[in-house]
């Protein structure tokens, strides 16, 4: 497969120069980067025929059955003596089965059919790698391409159970087309049941992709699906890269929730982690072949100081193979969309942000503190997937702002599609733990929802799983605290803590969703206020599941104004798959007024208005418009199905009038009630898009 796209002439900087002039002192640095890329892709190729092949090497390592129901077995242990195989099918013996040492520190082992011609080893056999080291040590180790590992009760380490059904399972839908605007709900499926307990992939496919459907989210982002010992790592200490978690339940319930989603129309993302393994030996990647530098690098560089974590060396052939065939197995076997790849900022930099405050220098993007080994590997990554699957979507989490990290590798960039706006949550907990209400800074709030690179995607969130882990609280818990125990109900007048924050919760949410980004995320539970923290079962809280939970049932309960928080989340996505503001340019900002606390923006055709001040209300407020009509209200957060107040009347016409205004030749007067937000429309406009 011989790829144009690593062309001398490339990169085509002229884009990337044209919107960031900051970048002009590093375009040596940026050709210079693609040059590796380009050199790193090539020998791929010229090695293992086409960069297809060797990303399939899922199809090679691990156990291979023939189609005379033969088995292959290969492994890479560079730094072993000896690799045997054992488990049930041999009682356990552990050196009744060796296997051949190839080149390049590759142990192949070939187990002919049974006198019935089925495979030496059954479905759900229980297996394990003996691996003799240098010094004489037998270690007991899964194979790192395990498609399923399984944990018994009373046991402490997971263990290698073969995964080869007779009948796979067929999916039935295919993969809907990839969203203009991402709505993303970001799940966890442990927690997705109100019970206290592990909730299964059935229990989400039954409950809650309805429930992600009904809202408006087109897109589900699913956490933790990579197998992982320890279930509080809320699955960022990866054991088994290849292996769906089985405490949710079998891979065919994953591929079923996956089908699901797909008939549904909703996009699902897997969240992936490259940037650093578990530090498990008995069942994870660490020491696997005896050495400290199999799969990572050796001595301290190989540790990351404060996950305690091994941290891949990404300049390794084969852990390259390894990774980049990880990406390809989720999509080809499970059918994911695409990745949203976690710590991606530790990746990037030697330094893994542990210490470093960026202030946005470009210094700090270049230089010899960048991994660019890391970030070879991030872009041959993107390169693949877009490659092969020219819908598939990729999300950075990177603190950092490195630029180009959303621009095309063809244009100096690192290929992803969206970056995370990480800046955007800690600017609202700031605010809300900070600043009194009339204090508030419009200012500041807006620059930190619109400080985005140019021509570069972000995804933009209030908060997400990060703000409702113990330890910190969820955005409806600094407004509203232990009333969100006393007072939701909605057969009592509203106190003044929950007046206040039923409103803030709503507006924090839509200026977010319509200012901040090309993409919205939103966590589970996080639309309706969800009351509890996530805390996963662990000795310091007597192994408990009571916070590990997300508690749906509130919002089928009519009384309670969680269910108000709901309704106004769902519109709030179903106005903007109508209208596409996500898809449309960045707002232009016509009233910011710090006296007032009033915001007014155009974006995709639409008239956004907040007024966050928290006892004015005004009656006549001029606002400015580019398109002369009749204007109507599309979403009004003052309703009473949303705990408003109701001030408005909801089908008021508003007519412009030729007088300029705020840099535009129209503008109209409209009432707007403190703590509220609106959506207009020109009905004079067609939105069909």
């Amino acid at each position: 497969m011989s790829d144009s796209s690593t062309d001398e002439s490339l990169p085509d900087l002229s884009a990337f120069l044209q919107t960031d002039s900051y970048i002009r002192h590093y375009e040596g640095e940026l050709r210079r980067r693609y040059k590796r890329f380009a050199e790193r892709l090539a020998q791929l190729e010229e090695a293992e025929g086409a960069f297809d092949y060797f990303t399939l090497s899922y199809r090679s390592f691990g156990i291979q059955r023939r189609s005379d129901n033969g088995l292959v077995l290969r492994e890479w242990a560079p730094g072993a003596e000896a690799v045997f195989l054992t488990g049930d099918f041999n009682s356990w013996e552990k050196q009744s089965h060796p296997f051949t040492q190839k080149e390049y520190g590759k142990w192949e082992l070939y187990l002919s059919p049974k006198v019935d011609k089925s495979p030496a080893i059954k479905h759900l056999t229980k297996l394990k790698l003996v691996v003799l080291t240098k010094t004489g040590e037998y270690l007991f180790r899964i194979s790192p391409w395990a498609k399923y590992v399984t944990k018994t009760l009373d046991a402490i380490t997971y263990d290698w159970t073969h995964w080869d059904p007779p009948q796979p399972y067929q999916f039935q839908h295919p993969r809907p087309p990839r969203p203009s605007s991402l709505r993303i709900y970001e799940a966890h499926v442990g927690i997705s049941s109100p019970e206290e307990k592990i909730a299964s992939y059935r229990n989400f496919t039954r409950d809650v992709l309805p429930r992600i459907k009904d809202l408006g989210y087109n897109c589900v982002q699913l956490m933790a699906i990579m197998e992982h010992a320890y279930y509080a790592s809320f699955g960022y200490q990866v054991t088994n890269f290849f292996a769906a978690s089985s405490r949710f339940g079998t891979p065919d319930d994953l591929k079923h929730l996956v089908d699901t989603a797909h008939s549904m129309g909703i996009t699902v993302l897997l969240d992936m982690v490259h940037s650093h393994a578990s530090s498990n030996t008995e069942d994870g990647l660490n020491y696997f072949d005896g050495t400290d530098s199999c799969f990572f690098h050796g001595g301290s560089r190989g540790n990351h100081s404060l996950w305690g974590s091994r941290l891949f060396n990404y300049s390794s052939w084969e852990v390259v193979r390894f990774l980049l065939s990880n990406l390809r197995w989720w999509m080809e076997e499970y059918h994911f969309d695409g990745f949203r790849f976690d710590a991606v900022t530790s990746m990037l930099y030697h330094h893994h942000g542990i210490g470093t405050s960026f202030s946005g220098n470009y210094s700090e993007y270049f230089g010899i503190h960048v991994d660019e080994d890391a970030l070879v590997y991030l872009m041959l990554a993107n390169h693949i997937l877009h490659k092969l699957y020219p819908q598939c979507i990729t999300v950075a989490e990177d603190v950092s702002g490195m630029p180009g990290l959303c621009r095309s590798i063809e244009e100096g960039g690192l290929g992803f599609d969206y970056r995370l706006t990480m800046a955007v949550p800690d600017k609202w907990i700031q605010v809300l733990k900070e600043v009194r209400d009339e204090d508030w800074d419009l200012k500041n709030i807006v620059q930190t929802l619109t400080n985005r690179r140019r021509g570069e995607a972000s995804i933009t969130y209030a908060e997400s799983h990060d703000q409702a882990l113990v330890g910190d609280k969820s955005l409806a818990f600094w407004l509203m605290d232990k009333e969100m125990y006393t007072n939701m109900s909605a057969l009592t007048a509203m106190t003044p803590v929950i007046d206040r924050g039923i409103q803030l919760h709503k507006l924090i949410r839509l200026l977010t969703h319509s200012l901040g980004g090309e993409g919205y995320l939103n966590f589970m539970g996080n639309e309706f206020g969800h009351p509890e923290w996530l805390d996963f079962p662990r000795k310091g809280n007597n192994e408990s599941y009571h916070y590990a939970r997300r508690q749906f049932n509130l919002v089928d309960i009519e009384h309670l104004r969680y269910r108000q928080l709901y309704a106004f989340d769902r519109d709030m996505n179903l106005t903007e798959d109508k209208y596409g503001w996500l898809a449309a340019g960045q707002a232009a900002v016509t009233t910011l007024n710090q006296a007032d606390k009033v915001i007014v923006f155009e974006r995709s055709n639409l008239l956004f208005i907040f007024n966050f001040h928290p006892c004015n209300s005004y009656i006549d407020y001029r606002v400015a418009v580019e398109h002369a009509g009749k204007y109507k209200i599309k979403l009004n957060s003052d309703e009473l199905q949303y705990g408003g107040h109701g001030r408005l009347v909801q089908d008021t016409e508003f007519f412009t009038e030729p007088m300029p205004f705020n840099g535009r030749a129209q503008s109209f007067l409209i009432y707007i009630p403190c703590r509220t937000a609106l959506i207009l429309a020109n009905e004079d406009i067609d939105f069909r898009h």
